[in-house]
C-alpha cells in the first residue's frame, strides 16, 4: 500500500485527497498535516511516496520548508510532489524552480477538479513510480505505454513519470534529465496541439498576441466534437543501455520535413522539432507526421546522488577485481555505493550483482554485528563511501529515519530477490518440462 501525505490547511485539498483515496483504499493510504514539523517528521520516518504540498495555505504550513527538506535529502526523493498553488505567479514561480521532485503543479480549483484523476494514474502505473527495475536485474527490458487526453496536466505528469523514474534509477544524468524532460515536453505538446487539435502555428501565434493564453485554447478546441475522442500514445522502451520512446497523435498529420527546413530561419515554426533533436538520439518521424520516435543513452552503474550526511566522507576508489571484503572476515563497516558494479561470491559462488540501484554493501553484517555472509569484488573502475558503523549509529541517533530508510530498503531488496528467485524457478521449471517432452 502505497502513503500519501497532505500538507495543508485548506479543508478544501484535505477533502479532496480523502474522497478520491477513499475510492482506492486498498491501494493507498493518505495522513493529513498542518504543521509544518509534523509534516517533516511523517515524511521522514513513513517515506511516503505521495506528499501533496499545499503553497497556498499559511502557517503553521510552511510549504518551501517541507519542499527543502525533501530536497536536501536524496533518501527522501521516491515517488513525487504534487504541489498546490494560487495563482498563474505562483504556479510560474514553482515551475521555474525546475525541481525534480514535483510531479505536478495545480492551482486549488485545479487540485480539486484533477487529483481523483490523478490518483488513477498513479494507481495504474505505481510499479512504474516506485519499483527499481526488476526487469533491468534480471537481464530483461522494461516496456509499456501509456494513453492520454489532450490535457497538459496529463501530459506534464506522464513526462514527470517517465524522467523522474529513468533519473531515480540512475539511468540519466541531471543534464540528461533536462533534455529528457524538454524533449518529452515539446514533442507530447505538439502531438495534442497540432497534431490531435490541429492548431496551426499562425493560428496559436495569433490566439497568443491577442492575450489568450495557449490552456485556454487547447480545452476550447478539445470540447469540439471532431477532436474530443482524440489520444496521445507513448510508449517506452527500457534496455540496459539506451531508452527508447515513441509519441504517436491522431491527427493527420504534418510537413516535418518542411518544419525542419524551416527551423534554422528566422521562423518559429519547427524550432521546437530541432531544439529537440539536438537534446536526445535519432529522433525520426514516420512519413504521415503523426508519430516520432527518438532515443537516448543510458547510464550504466552510474553515480549515486550522495546523501548530505556522507558528503563528509571520503570517496574510495577500486578497481577491476579488487577485493572489498572477503566472506568470514570479521568487519562491519557500511559500504555506500557511489558508482560502479559488484560482485557478490556466496562459498565461492556467485550469488548477485550490487549497482548505484541497491544503496548499500555489507548491511547484514552492520546490523546482525557478526562475520562477512559474501566475498564482494569491484567489476571495473568502482567508488563506494565506507562509512565506520559507530558513525553511521551517531548519524542513525542524530536522524533517526535513516535507520527507518534502512530497514525498508532492506525489506524492498527481500522482496525484490524473492520475485526473481519465483521467476527464475518458474524459468527452470518449464525448462525441465520441456527437457522431458523431448
Amino acid at each position: 500500500m502505497k502513503k500519501i501525505i497532505t500538507a495543508s490547511t485548506n479543508e478544501n485539498i484535505i477533502k479532496a485527497v480523502k474522497d478520491a483515496t477513499s475510492k482506492y483504499e486498498s491501494f493507498f493510504n493518505g495522513a493529513s498535516f498542518s504543521d509544518t514539523e509534523d509534516a517533516i517528521t511523517y515524511i521522514q520516518y513513513e517515506l511516503p511516496e505521495i506528499k501533496v504540498i499545499d503553497f497556498t495555505s499559511e502557517p503553521p504550513i510552511n510549504a518551501q520548508k517541507i519542499l527543502e527538506a525533501i530536497n536536501k535529502d536524496s533518501w527522501l526523493h521516491y515517488g513525487g510532489v504534487i504541489a498546490v498553488c494560487k495563482d498563474k505567479t505562483q504556479q510560474k514561480k514553482l515551475e521555474d524552480l525546475k525541481d525534480g521532485n514535483i510531479l505536478s503543479i495545480l492551482k486549488v480549483s485545479e487540485f480539486e477538479d484533477n487529483f481523483g484523476r490523478l490518483l488513477r494514474i498513479l494507481k495504474n502505473n505505481q510499479q512504474f513510480l516506485y519499483t527499481r527495475g526488476l526487469q533491468d536485474m534480471i537481464g530483461g527490458e522494461e516496456q509499456g505505454s501509456f494513453e492520454c487526453e489532450n490535457d497538459p496536466v496529463d501530459i506534464r505528469f506522464y513526462t514527470n513519470f517517465l524522467v523522474t523514474y529513468l533519473y531515480n534509477t540512475n539511468r540519466i544524468s541531471d543534464e540528461d534529465r533536462v533534455n529528457l524532460q524538454m524533449t518529452l515536453m515539446e514533442l507530447l505538446m505538439n502531438a495534442v496541439e497540432h497534431g490531435n487539435l490541429n492548431i496551426s502555428y499562425k493560428e496559436k501565434n495569433e490566439w497568443l498576441m491577442n492575450g489568450g493564453d495557449i490552456i485556454t485554447l487547447i480545452k476550447e478546441r478539445a470540447q469540439k466534437p471532431e477532436y474530443r475522442g482524440r489520444r496521445v500514445h507513448i510508449s517506452y522502451f527500457i534496455k540496459h543501455n539506451a531508452s527508447a520512446f515513441r509519441i504517436r497523435d491522431e491527427g493527420e498529420g504534418f510537413d516535418w520535413k518542411e518544419a525542419m527546413e524551416k527551423s534554422g530561419g528566422t521562423e518559429t515554426n519547427g524550432r521546437g522539432i530541432l531544439l529537440s533533436s539536438q537534446c536526445v538520439q535519432k529522433i525520426s518521424y514516420n512519413e504521415k507526421g503523426n508519430q516520432v520516435t527518438f532515443s537516448i543513452k543510458n547510464k550504466v552503474n552510474s553515480v549515486n546522488t550522495v546523501p548530505q550526511i556522507m558528503k563528509d566522507f571520503d570517496i574510495i576508489d577500486y578497481k577491476n577485481k579488487d577485493i572489498i571484503f572477503r566472506q568470514d572476515e570479521l568487519s562491519n563497516d557500511l559500504f555506500f555505493i557511489v558508482s560502479g558494479k559488484f560482485a557478490v561470491y556466496t562459498n565461492q559462488k556467485l550469488s548477485t550483482t550490487l549497482t548505484p540501484n541497491d544503496i548499500f554493501i555489507g548491511e547484514m553484517a552492520f546490523l546482525l554485528n557478526g562475520r562477512r555472509t559474501a566475498t564482494v569484488v569491484a567489476v571495473g573502475d568502482c567508488k563506494l563511501i565506507k562509512v565506520p558503523k559507530p558513525t553511521f549509529l551517531k548519524l542513525i541517533r542524530e536522524n533517526p529515519h535513516y535507520g527507518i530508510f534502512l530497514s525498508k530498503m532492506l525489506a524492498q531488496r527481500l522482496v525484490l530477490q524473492t520475485n526473481t528467485s519465483y521467476i527464475m524457478q518458474q524459468q527452470l521449471e518449464v525448462m525441465t518440462g520441456q527437457d522431458n517432452v523431448s
